[in-house]
């Protein structure tokens, strides 16, 4: 298989960030909230449809779709909270999501606000026709992700210098399509993913990132190249290169390389006190290293000897927007 081509220069000129500023800012209607609101604590700002702690589900309209988000807002939750964004994988849901990763006891410790978007068909649009039909019909998730902080910004007491998402294999290809054409996020965590040799990203803002990726993945290439999933087809750079390029963005020194088998990790130190990491986990697949994983849906066995939620949110509470 031919080699990937080389991700778009930056010098490139792009207004994707300046046009995706309006909608994200003024292209939200609410239509209304679901589930339970337990109690007035939290982050709330305290108007009439401000969030009080607990869990709901948020309703946007987003290029003429009806978009849903669950949002778990911990009492312990403060003013200028956190906010963390995790993108669910292709044939997931934001529920799902929540239940799988550990994202909310982690959010009730620390005091930041977790949300799991819903991708339409239990897809995300990420970029070089993956995945499902969002991308077939070119669904506008980027607009609905930017929508989405600016409408519990405006709900919530949020820190827009703590904004950070998080993804699982499409998730995670999302969260990175997000960085490419937004400047929302302060830190990108992406499990399992890839930015498509077909992904428009020519002049990303900076932004931290760590990647983890098991070497032995079979659906996002590690190493780059063409795989089926399903129906979908899915287009991968190799992890190292992805890696690479968002140095080459953030200007960053030459990684350096620690292993503590099967992980081996390469962290590059950038200006402004941001960081570019890539975990790569050998011999273990398309997966979400926990503690208290057992084994995919595939079959395939989880490393448990590595919390990779908890390494997330320590990479993303050390590297806020500078």
């Amino acid at each position: 298989m031919a080699p990937a081509e080389r991700l778009p220069s930056r010098a490139r000129p792009s207004s994707s960030r300046a046009a995706l500023r309006l909608p994200a800012l003024l292209g939200v209607l609410l239509l209304g909230v679901l589930g339970p609101l337990t109690g007035c604590g939290g982050a709330a700002r305290g108007g009439p449809d401000s969030l009080r702690a607990g869990t709901t589900t948020v309703h946007l309209t987003s290029g003429g779709h009806d978009r849903t988000a669950h949002v778990h807002l911990p009492r312990s939750a403060g003013r200028d909270a956190p906010l963390v964004l995790v993108l669910h994988g292709g044939y997931g849901a934001g529920a799902q999501a929540e239940r799988s990763y550990g994202w909310d006891a982690l959010a009730d410790e620390q005091g930041f606000v977790v949300a799991y978007p819903d991708g339409l068909d239990r897809a995300w649009n990420s970029g070089g026709g993956c995945c499902g039909p969002s991308a077939r019909d070119d669904v506008d998730d980027v607009t609905f992700l930017t929508s989405l902080v600016a409408d519990l910004q405006r709900r919530t007491s949020l820190d827009p210098r703590r904004v950070f998402v998080a993804g699982m294999s499409n998730g995670a290809m999302m969260a990175y399509r997000l960085a490419c054409q937004s400047d929302v996020v302060a830190a990108v965590g992406a499990v399992a993913g890839t930015i498509s040799p077909q992904t428009d990203c020519p002049d990303p803002a900076p932004v931290s990132v760590l990647a983890v990726h098991g070497t032995a993945d079979t659906r996002v290439l590690y190493d780059g190249g063409s795989s089926t999933v399903g129906s979908a087809r899915v287009d991968a750079r190799a992890a190292p290169e992805v890696s690479a390029f968002w140095r080459g963005v953030d200007g960053c020194a030459a990684p350096v390389v620690s292993t503590a088998p099967p992980l081996t990790t390469a962290t590059a130190t950038c200006p402004q006190g941001r960081s570019v990491e890539l975990v790569s986990v050998a011999r273990y697949g398309h997966e979400w290293p926990s503690p208290a994983g057992s084994q995919t849906p595939h079959g395939e066995p989880v490393y448990t000897g590595w919390d990779a939620t908890a390494a997330l949110w320590d990479f993303f509470a050390a590297h806020p927007r500078p």
